[in-house]
């Protein structure tokens, strides 16, 4: 791990530097909302945002992802001939990552890339061949909880490098061995902006009013929460529109499907969520979870029961806020969890 210092009128040659053998994302203003986009300039990057309205989940886990090609012609002796997806041609940088999403993609590890019989390599295969930059929040937004779910807005869980914005220049911290060598060329940080990146983390720790407790939670058994009475009231106003789910940088689930015409196909897999009634409809026509309460449910007891209890205590949310900010009916993530653990 070092500290670097990268003076803002050096970001150009520094990024010129990233671009010349990997692609280079950062996110951007487009139609009045932060994205994600290639970019090649210091000034076509976003550098004072409160995060992307979507997570970058899209660059490892995408929405729609053709998994394999195949060929079925009919009389050919080779019978039906399968051609795996060419994995990722080219190294590439997000730049500018929010700690949260970074945290994300450390939860999301541990269900794509378990043990040999579970290890995804769609995703395995980008992750390796992407480098994560962060930029700390010396102001996060108000519905940001990261604190209280084992992220931090200067957070480095995930990151190759972390950026502190503290004026004229970015202090640069590295924390793996891709980091090292993208700070190799820069020059050493002085104690005076250690210490300002110090005070901005404290600062920005000190903005973050808001949060969710879980102890309870944590104690209790399954059926407790399964069967608590709270879901009633929860279920009521929630639309199952899956706005929720569709932003969310740790939601994960998906459905595989073949698609063809004539003798040629592809089988894809893509995004599913639970709010929606088809997500565990059997082919017998049984559906285990076929009321929108059960669905309602589903989604917070995946999150804050299934997922600590099976992953070692993490939790499935880092308290990015984005469902807070986008649910239609003004469902709060940080009200519930706290009513569960109440």
């Amino acid at each position: 791990m070092s500290h670097k210092i990268l003076a803002k009128d050096k970001l150009d040659a520094f990024l010129q530097g990233l671009c010349r053998d990997q692609d280079l994302f950062a996110p951007v203003m487009k139609d009045g909302k932060v994205g994600w986009a290639p970019v090649t300039t210091a000034a076509e990057a976003l550098w004072e945002f409160s995060n992307s309205e979507l997570s970058p989940k899209d660059f490892f886990f995408p929405q729609t992802e053709c998994m394999m090609r195949f060929k079925n012609v009919q009389g050919d002796p080779q019978g039906m001939i399968m051609q795996a997806e060419p994995a990722l041609n080219k190294p590439r940088v997000l730049l500018n990552i929010r700690p949260c999403d970074a945290k994300a993609f450390q939860v999301l590890d541990m269900i794509f890339v378990q043990d040999e019989m579970t290890n995804d390599l769609y995703w395995r295969d980008k992750r390796e061949k992407t480098t994560l930059i962060g930029l700390a929040c010396n102001d996060p937004c108000p519905t940001c909880f990261c604190t209280t779910v084992g992220s931090n807005p200067h957070g480095t869980t995930g990151l190759d490098v972390l950026l502190t914005d503290i004026g004229d220049k970015l202090v640069a911290e590295s924390f793996t061995a891709k980091g090292e060598a993208l700070l190799k060329e820069l020059p050493e940080v002085t104690r005076q902006d250690l210490f300002q990146a110090g005070e901005l983390k404290k600062a920005a720790e000190a903005k973050i009013t808001s949060g969710v407790a879980v102890d309870k939670i944590n104690a209790a058994t399954v059926m407790e929460l399964y069967d608590a009475p709270l879901w009633d009231r929860v279920m009521e106003s929630c639309l199952n529109c899956g706005t929720c789910t569709f932003c969310c940088p740790t939601c994960h689930c998906f459905d595989i499907q073949d698609e063809t015409q004539g003798e040629a196909g592809r089988r894809v897999r893509n995004w599913d969520y639970c709010m929606s009634w088809l997500f565990t409809m059997h082919g017998t026509g049984h559906n285990p979870r076929g009321t929108k309460k059960d669905r309602v449910r589903q989604r917070f007891m995946h999150k804050f029961k299934y997922i600590p209890v099976k992953r070692g205590g993490e939790i499935g949310c880092v308290g990015c806020g984005r469902c807070v900010q986008l649910c239609p009916v003004n469902i709060d993530v940080r009200k519930v969890v706290n009513d569960m653990n109440a």
